[in-house]
């Protein structure tokens, strides 16, 4: 069957969930790679892989494109579940005999309820579903494919599971799948040099965090590895076929997590002499680190979270504020470059706790930060938890154009107040003598980089104003029902 393997376009600069941890509209417009989605793209040369978000392809346009396809297979997500139901609806009223494939995070939580939104859907797949795919493809009926959920006689059948694929270096390079359907230079990460392009070097997280995502609903906390020869052919792959690359990212959930295979695959990549970043965990060494330099790291991605011990233990976090500072002096030591990831809202935040996490981010003092309103998406322990003590608002999870809105409270925490501590956490961090500093020698120097960061200015501070309006509407709210006696 000829397949369209689809990002599908929603919110304006929402970068849908094919390879995105966190989906929504960002502050600065930014687009992962859709690498879920080009792993069985691979495996049918007569597919096509479309991401709509970096490519500026309109729902009209995508819905044109379903006369030209036989199998639609579509990466949702859960803020954008209720648009990608209507393009698909779209397209199967342009194309009756098209069938339809919801793959993703929501239809592995929830199948049953993801095939009633729409008769449209036709069936879904549920964690990785590489296979699936392509024995559907291929022909194989839906009754013997391994984690498939469909209607019969009048209800569903679920297929049993398939286990977590094992043999990685089976799978093709997904880079070949980029450079045959993808523009790589329409990909933007502000802290990633551009062009950048990323790659998995493993699948799965064994660390247990409570609010993450994929391990939990997707990819599963069983650690898989492809062989170091297999990533270092793929990237000296890269290195080739895509002219002007700046850079390689290692979008892995934990690259680093074992210190032999790092420093092995570390030893390898050397002879590149290419640049790269990664994701990285605090509890890292510094002998670990010291080898990733070496071999051409540049930046780390590290999941800080918070700055109360508290938070990281509710979390399940498996790391201490110890251990950050430690890392943190470390990767300052050797030159490595950390972009820190925070998070407001998760279990047991208060007003004390994000005060914590605001100050331990400025004694970190890292190169760039990105400050997140915690989601309890479905599937979560997090989202278990918020569930159980009623913490869950019936309000989404973003607003009109994809933009995260808290939809978890606290007592003494509303909406307004947790939005409003994300813009005092990015103000107090970023309008700092030495930060401004930072910033404008990095643009005086470099004029790619001037234009980029005038660009990204601009689209926060429109965002910054909308926040205000949304927390000053919360306040206006709030006294409403408190003068009301409420």
């Amino acid at each position: 069957m000829r397949t369209l393997f689809l990002n599908p376009p929603s919110f304006e600069g929402f970068d849908g969930g094919a390879g995105s941890r966190w989906p929504a509209s960002r502050e600065i417009e930014s687009y992962w790679y859709p690498v879920w989605l080009c792993y069985p793209a691979g495996m049918l040369p007569d597919s096509k892989v479309v991401d709509a978000p970096p490519h500026k392809i309109s729902i009209e346009q995508t819905v044109e494109m379903a006369r030209d396809f036989e199998l639609l297979v579509l990466f949702t997500s859960t803020p954008g579940f209720h648009v990608d139901v209507k393009i698909a609806e779209m397209m199967k009223d342009s194309n009756p005999g098209l069938k339809v494939a919801f793959v993703g995070p929501p239809v592995t939580v929830e199948p049953e309820k993801s095939l009633r939104a729409s008769m449209a859907i036709d069936f879904v797949v549920k964690r990785e579903f590489d296979h699936a795919i392509v024995d559907f493809a291929n022909g194989k009926p839906l009754d013997e494919i391994p984690g498939v959920v469909f209607r019969k006689d009048g209800g569903f059948q679920h297929n049993p599971e398939a286990p977590p694929i094992e043999n990685l270096d089976s799978l093709p390079w997904v880079s070949k799948t980029y450079k045959r359907d993808l523009d790589f230079r329409r990909y933007n990460v502000p802290f990633l040099l551009h062009p950048f392009l990323s790659l998995y070097t493993s699948r799965g997280c064994p660390a247990m965090c409570t609010f993450c995502l994929w391990p939990q609903t997707h990819s599963g906390h069983r650690w898989r590895l492809r062989s170091t020869d297999d990533i270092v052919n793929e990237c000296r792959y890269v290195q080739e076929n895509f002219p002007g690359l700046k850079e390689i990212f290692f979008d892995d959930d934990t690259f680093n997590y074992q210190k032999a295979r790092t420093i092995e695959l570390c030893g390898k990549l050397k002879s590149l002499k290419m640049t790269w970043s990664c994701t990285s965990r605090v509890t890292t060494d510094y002998d670990t680190l010291k080898a990733m330099k070496e071999a051409g790291c540049r930046l780390l991605i590290v999941g800080y979270e918070s700055g109360d011990q508290q938070i990281l233990k509710n979390i399940k976090k498996g790391a201490t504020i110890d251990m950050a500072r430690r890392f943190t002096a470390n990767c300052k030591k050797l030159g490595l470059v950390v972009h820190g990831d925070f998070i407001v809202g998760l279990p047991g935040e208060s007003r004390e706790s994000i005060r914590k996490s605001i100050d331990f981010a400025k004694e970190l003092d890292v190169e760039t930060i990105q400050v997140s309103i915690a989601h309890p998406y479905p599937g979560t322990e997090f989202y278990d938890h918020a569930t159980k003590n009623g913490l869950i608002t019936i309000d989404a999870m973003t607003d009109e154009q994809g933009h995260q809105l808290p939809n978890v409270i606290y007592p003494g925490l509303d909406r307004g107040e947790l939005v409003n501590w994300v813009e005092r956490f990015y103000d107090e961090y970023y309008f700092r003598p030495k930060v401004a500093f930072r910033l404008v020698r990095k643009a005086m120097f470099n004029g790619s980089e001037r234009k980029r960061l005038y660009k990204e200015a601009r689209e926060y501070l429109a965002l910054r104003s909308k926040r205000k309006v949304f927390v000053k509407t919360e306040k206006q709210q709030s006294s409403a029902v408190l003068s009301s006696g409420d």
